[in-house]
């Protein structure tokens, strides 16, 4: 489930075709107005309407950290790990998540995310069988190992009404202790596309572009880059012996 379609009575709007350089600046620079909390979520999120001088408005979603639930394997900040996701993925040219900035906002500082109109019908378990798509989850199960997302629900995957896919919800990641869990396993054990392999392998050899670098500490990002050359050493995607390596729940 997930908020109402746009319609006359509804605050989502439709979405201004932007490139994602043009929407990290309108997300940047904007003003915010908070519209509403978002639905079912455990931490205060919110959605907001971005207004920037000369731009059309766009759509975000709000995560303060005093909005946070304090938990005890993460420090506070999880707002930094979700626009560091957005960065690597930036720099990989892998298109896998939403531009997200972090900035001030009037609950004080947080992460803000292009929002994403979507059919919250879809997720990983209704779009994994469409071969159009597998090589976008591939990429994305090669990076949810290396930034060691621990939350990847199936309904953490988004198909856009532009026709793409997001990942979203990308703040309980990027832990030095290894600790993935995901729903994405189809290919485990395969060996990892040549262009894939090749990303992981030039990523792992130049290390982190400013970007993410500047968003994690020093040992986050340590454990990162030790990943990512496992990864393009063995040359395969993960494996989960335990059988264990699954979130709950699965949406």
């Amino acid at each position: 489930m997930g908020p109402p379609q746009p319609n006359a009575e509804s605050p989502f709007r439709e979405r201004p075709a932007l490139e994602d350089r043009v929407a990290v600046g309108i997300l940047t620079t904007g003003e915010l107005e908070v519209l509403g909390r978002m639905p079912w979520s455990s931490n205060m999120t919110f959605l907001v309407d971005v207004r920037a001088p000369g731009a059309p408005i766009v759509q975000g979603v709000y995560k303060p950290v005093k909005g946070e639930q304090p938990l005890w394997d993460f420090p506070a900040g999880l707002h930094r790990r979700e626009t560091a996701a957005f960065e690597l993925a930036a720099a990989l040219d892998w298109n896998l998540v939403p531009p997200t900035v972090v900035r001030d906002g009037p609950l004080g500082e947080g992460s803000v995310q292009l929002y994403v109109p979507t059919d919250y019908d879809e997720h990983y378990f209704t779009l994994r069988e469409e071969p159009a798509h597998h090589r976008w989850f591939q990429r994305l199960c090669a990076f949810d190992f290396i930034i060691n997302s621990t939350d990847r629900k199936g309904g953490h995957i988004l198909l856009g009404r532009d026709g793409r896919l997001y990942a979203i919800d990308n703040g309980l990641s990027f832990h030095c202790e290894f600790k993935l869990r995901t729903v994405i396993w189809e290919w485990a054990g395969e060996p990892l596309p040549p262009e894939l392999a090749d990303d992981v392998g030039r990523m792992a050899d130049e290390g982190l572009a400013d970007g993410a670098a500047g968003l994690l500490s020093r040992p986050e990002r340590d454990a990162l880059l030790a990943r990512a050359t496992a990864l393009a050493a063995g040359g395969r995607f993960p494996v989960d012996p335990s059988g264990r390596r699954h979130p709950w729940p699965l949406v």
